[in-house]
């Protein structure tokens, strides 16, 4: 990839001719849709990050409470991690255009009409099914870090007095740290190159307002066949979001240790 980044190749024939650092240059001077693009993926992953992380640390907390069907709650809230994201996108969007629209029109609801035509709706949108298919994950990871949790210190606590949120805030988010760092690196990591969901949810409409650049990438190398230009773009990409993912990572460790 980091070679044909190099060339003019259109992904068809053999004629990848070595052009130097052109694709760069233009990258950096005479494209301004890639970096509207890449603001809006950098946008839209901070808001995967907080939302995924928290949604997933509260399932966390609801199934480790002594409840009836526990296990039978963990299985469901999984569930949409197993489904592929190519038929989530497509049965959300069925819900958007269909459902939504139906109930927007007999119950004289407009927030619930044309969602996937609207760049603020088709966000929220997409927002909701990243959400929904990744909770699931999180929460597992978080499921193990609170088990590893010793009763006897909240135990001690509650002796002490303290207050189920008190617990909470002193004990268990500090507690919490490792697993948040890596459930961070990981969401962050799968939030920047999000394409399937992205691609049958919206495809980028409106006026590729709703594009990430994984499938901005996309379009380039293979609707309009400019294959080297991609591939330039694709190394800038993953730069990018490897030196986000790495300083993330070594803040959190570097905190962790300092706790």
């Amino acid at each position: 990839g980091f070679y044909y980044s190099f060339t003019n190749w259109d992904g068809i024939g053999n004629g990848a001719n070595f052009t130097g650092l052109k694709n760069y240059v233009e990258l950096f001077t005479d494209d301004p849709s890639f970096w509207n693009t890449f603001g809006y993926t950098l946008l839209f992953a901070i808001m995967t990050v907080a939302l995924v992380n928290l949604f997933g640390f509260l399932l966390a907390l609801l199934v480790t409470q002594k409840i009836r069907g526990q296990n039978v709650f963990r299985a469901i809230f999984f569930m949409p991690n197993l489904i592929g994201g190519v038929f989530v996108g497509f049965s959300w969007q069925f819900i958007y255009t269909q459902v939504f629209n139906f109930l927007g029109q007999k119950y004289s609801l407009p927030f619930l009409q044309d969602w996937l035509s609207d760049t603020k709706t088709g966000t929220i949108g997409l927002l909701i099914i990243v959400v929904w298919q990744m909770a699931g994950f999180m929460m597992l990871i978080y499921i193990a870090q609170l088990q590893n949790i010793s009763d006897d210190v909240l135990e001690a606590a509650e002796i002490d007095g303290a207050t189920s949120w008190g617990k909470l805030t002193k004990i268990i988010l500090p507690l919490m740290r490792p697993a948040f760092v890596s459930g961070l690196f990981l969401t962050l990591s799968s939030s920047f190159k999000l394409f399937d969901q992205n691609l049958t949810l919206t495809g980028g409409s409106p006026s590729g307002t709703t594009e990430l650049l994984a499938l901005n990438i996309y379009k380039t190398a293979f609707s309009q066949n400019m294959l080297g230009y991609a591939q330039a773009k694709a190394a800038i990409f993953l730069i990018i979001a490897a030196t986000i993912g790495l300083l993330q990572l070594y803040f959190g460790k570097k905190k962790e240790v300092e706790m």
